[in-house]
């Protein structure tokens, strides 16, 4: 299962690697707008490092992803891996900027 919320994409994977508990609720925050991709209720999920990755465990039935510009999406229970949309251009390829 994949969903995207705006620029950032959460696929639904099977088990957590190796990872870090990381603080907070927040995926991404937008350098434009400053609007941040994050958890409605921070107690429902738990995010984690592996290296560059994030990984989101979903603890409760559902925990909704929210954004200021974008429908809400409520996430069911699960562990999902996180990233930023990128865009190439001919100098480089670079995270799409919120």
């Amino acid at each position: 299962m994949l969903y995207r919320h705006g620029d950032v994409l959460v696929q639904r994977v099977d088990t957590l690697p190796a990872a870090h508990p990381r603080p907070g609720a927040v995926l991404a925050r937008g350098e434009v707008t400053g609007h941040s991709h994050r958890f409605r209720n921070p107690t429902q999920v738990q995010l984690y490092a592996a290296g560059t990755d994030t990984f989101v465990q979903v603890l409760s039935e559902t925990a909704d992803l929210i954004h200021e510009e974008h429908a809400t999406i409520p996430l069911p229970r699960g562990t999902y891996r996180v990233w930023m949309q990128r865009e190439y251009s001919p100098e480089a390829i670079r995270r799409v900027i919120d």
